[in-house]
This record gives structure tokens, C-alpha cells and sequence, in this order.
């Protein structure tokens, strides 16, 4: 067997298993190998398991790296966020720690709309400037592929500067970037009470002009009350699909109003929030195989009642964590935190929360093919953590235990 790089004395590999998302049950089902090694050529995991079964490796010695006794575990696939886009809001943050509703300061033409000015403002160097240090934070916690929407410029110019940022920043440092158009992300000024003509803006000018530029994989929509309805969602839907689009939603975060099981019935790739998701719809996903990304750390920004992760799973149900780093109603990228909260308050176990983090990711962004595991035929996308088992991920609780990030086998983050 060849091999680029071995990463030896593994006091205990921890990864889920698998090219599909872990549904139910089986996400608990993880494998644990102690005394393990893993051996990858040039970026693909060629071998992982027992260290005193390791196949005899020929050719040029490899470049070894010794985890020291330490757990590894596959790279984080940070499913959900926002992380392009100009200005801040920390003055929102005080107006709902104060007790505002994050929906009447959408109202106000705060929220969405004041990153919206900031991001029109804002050149693709600049985006790309601001963009950069939140990636390299990324890389430092773990995340190895993150998923990154556009939405805040609500037009053609600055939506494609958005994805336009993304695409170079995707060149420039190791962490893979899967884009995501998400121009219905709320209703700009100039379509203000129109949300039906702006779908139709978006469908007719938008869409085939970042299809016509290779911008992004998915589409995403803000389904809710007051935004973009049931009737004007599916249409954007419908209309990305027919251009060969991936279908993602921003599902029953703040009312019920069915997303959940429209993400269903369009056979969408995955439905996120779901905090008021009723359970007909959830059974609903689980039918249709869209995965549920759940997003603790904005329940807790928005001081809202967790996504039942529980009853998800339970349903048989793919649960995936995200980040959901936003400017307004998350600005976090705290995997740490998400894990530490997924185990205490969403009722989840440390080895679901695991596989949400990782296989079911990169099932999210439709990548659980090549990553989200470790194991033969994969990427070599491995944390060594600073700490004897995985367990620690959640009971460290809101820490760092991420030391060493290796992508497509390369080490690109040591922490000192």
C-alpha cells in the first residue's frame, strides 16, 4: 500500500461510517478504534483502523504526524451560514437582549435589511477581506467544509459579488466552500410589500445569471410568515430546480407555516431551523430523506425554544448541526458551543452530535460521498483533538478541544 501520510499513535479514532446520511438510530452508531493509524495517499484515506493491522506501506516513506495518544475524528462540515457579507449588528443584539422580537426588528428595517445597505456598500475585495479571518476561525475549530449563502444584496450586482467573494476565497485557503444562492432572503425596498413580483424578479434575472456563472450548488429560501410564503417559495423552488439546482429551505424558524413539509413534497437536500416544524411534516422529511439541520446556537441568540432534535432522530430523521454564523441572529461560528448545547438541551447524544457534525454535514451540502468520515475512498479531513476521546467534544463545554486540522491530507492548522 502507498501512502503520503501516516498519522500514527491514535489513542482512539471516532468516526460514523458511510456515504449517506445516518438516519434514527443508526446515527448513534459510530466506530471507535483504540490504538489506531490512518493512512492516506496524497488526499484520500487509503486505510484506517487497528495500528498493529496496518498493511505494509511501499515506496517513499511517508510524512508522519503522531497524535500523541489523542482522539481523531473526521473534519467538521459547517452545514448553514451566512459568513459573506459587509457591516455588523451588534446593536440588535442589545435591542432583543432588551426584549425586542427579531421579527418586528425586521419590521423596523433592521435585521436582514440593514446588512443588505452595508453589503451593496461593499466592494468583492472588501467581502473578501472580512470573509477571510472568519474562515481561518473556521479552520481553528475544526470546520474543514463550510456551506456559504449569499442573500444580502437582494439584487444581481451584489448577489453575484457575494458569490463572486466566496469563489475566491474558496481558491485561496483550505477550507472548501459549497455556495449557495439564497436571493429570497427577504424583500428588498424596491419590491417592499411585493413579495410574488420579487420571486419573479429573482426567477427571471437572478437565477440563470449565477447558473450562466458556476456561483453556486444550492438555492435556499427564507420560507416564513410575513416573508416568503408557501405559494412564492415553491415557485423559487420550482424555478432553481428546473435549472438544475440542489433545493435547500429556511424552514418554520419563527411560525409554523408548513416549510418543512414543503421541503418534502420538492424533495429538497435539506430544511433548517425547523424550531416550530410540526410533526406530520417532520414524518414528511423523513419519507422524502431531507435532512434536518438543526441550529442551536441561533435558538439561543434569539432566546427561542431548541429544534426537538429528539423526536427528529426518533422519527428517523438525518439530523445535522450547523453553525448558522449570521451578523443578526447568530453571529457565531462556535461549533463547540453548538455540540455542547446539542447534548444538553436538544437531548442529543455525544455520539449523534458527532455524526451531525460531520456525515450528516456533508450529507446537507450533498458531499457525504467523499467526506464526513474517515475511511477508505474518503477525503483525509481529520481533527487530532486535544483530549483522550471524543467524548470531550460536548463535555469541554464551549472549548476549544480541536489541536491539529488536516485537510485532503495536509496538516493546515496546528494549534499552539
Amino acid at each position: 500500500m502507498k501512502a503520503t501520510l501516516l498519522v500514527r499513535n491514535i489513542g482512539e479514532l471516532a468516526t460514523p461510517i458511510g456515504r449517506a446520511a445516518r438516519r434514527g438510530a443508526d446515527m448513534s452508531a459510530i466506530r471507535v478504534v483504540a490504538d489506531a493509524a490512518v493512512a492516506v495517499d496524497v488526499e484520500t484515506v487509503v486505510w484506517a483502523g487497528p495500528a498493529s493491522e496496518l498493511p505494509r506501506l511501499e515506496g517513499p516513506a511517508p510524512e508522519v504526524v503522531d497524535a500523541g495518544g489523542r482522539s481523531v475524528v473526521p473534519g467538521f462540515v459547517d452545514s448553514h451560514t451566512h459568513f459573506v457579507f459587509g457591516g455588523y449588528r451588534d446593536e440588535e443584539f442589545y435591542w432583543r437582549a432588551s426584549g425586542l422580537p427579531y421579527m418586528e426588528i425586521h419590521a423596523r428595517g433592521g435585521g436582514i435589511a440593514s446588512t443588505v445597505a452595508a453589503t451593496r456598500g461593499a466592494t468583492e475585495d472588501e467581502l473578501v477581506a472580512s470573509g477571510a479571518p472568519r474562515l481561518e476561525r473556521m479552520l481553528e475549530l475544526g470546520v474543514t467544509t463550510v456551506e456559504g449563502k449569499s442573500g444580502y444584496g437582494l439584487d444581481l450586482e451584489t448577489e453575484l459579488r457575494q458569490l463572486g467573494a466566496m469563489r475566491t476565497l474558496d481558491a485561496r485557503q483550505p477550507v472548501d466552500i459549497v455556495q449557495t444562492f439564497m436571493g429570497p432572503h427577504s424583500i428588498p425596498r424596491e419590491f417592499s410589500g411585493s413579495p410574488s413580483a420579487y420571486v419573479d424578479f429573482v426567477a427571471r434575472e437572478v437565477l440563470p445569471a449565477v447558473k450562466e456563472r458556476g456561483l453556486a450548488r444550492f438555492c435556499d429560501v427564507f420560507c416564513e410568515r410575513g416573508v416568503f410564503e408557501l405559494d412564492d417559495s415553491r415557485r423559487f423552488l420550482e424555478a432553481a430546480r428546473r435549472l438544475g439546482f440542489g433545493l435547500k429551505l429556511h424552514a418554520d424558524e419563527i411560525v409554523r407555516i408548513g416549510g418543512a413539509g414543503l421541503a418534502a413534497e420538492l424533495g429538497a437536500t435539506s430544511a433548517d431551523h425547523l424550531l416550530k416544524a410540526s410533526p406530520d411534516d417532520l414524518a414528511a422529511m423523513a419519507a422524502a430523506g431531507v435532512v434536518a439541520t438543526c441550529l442551536p446556537i441561533t435558538a439561543f441568540s434569539l432566546r427561542e425554544p431548541y429544534a426537538d432534535a429528539r423526536s427528529m432522530i426518533d422519527l428517523g430523521l438525518a439530523v445535522a448541526l450547523a453553525s448558522d454564523l449570521n451578523p443578526g441572529s447568530c453571529y457565531s461560528q462556535s461549533i463547540p458551543l453548538a455540540a455542547a448545547l446539542a447534548v444538553l438541551y436538544m437531548r442529543m447524544s455525544v455520539e449523534e452530535t458527532l455524526t451531525a457534525l460531520t456525515l450528516n454535514g456533508a450529507a446537507a451540502v450533498g458531499l457525504a460521498e467523499d467526506r464526513g468520515s474517515i475511511e477508505p475512498g474518503k477525503l483525509a479531513d481529520m481533527l487530532i483533538l486535544d483530549a483522550p476521546s471524543y467524548r470531550h467534544l460536548a463535555y469541554n463545554v464551549g472549548m476549544n478541544v480541536v489541536g491539529t486540522v488536516i485537510k485532503r491530507g495536509k496538516v493546515v492548522s496546528v494549534r499552539t
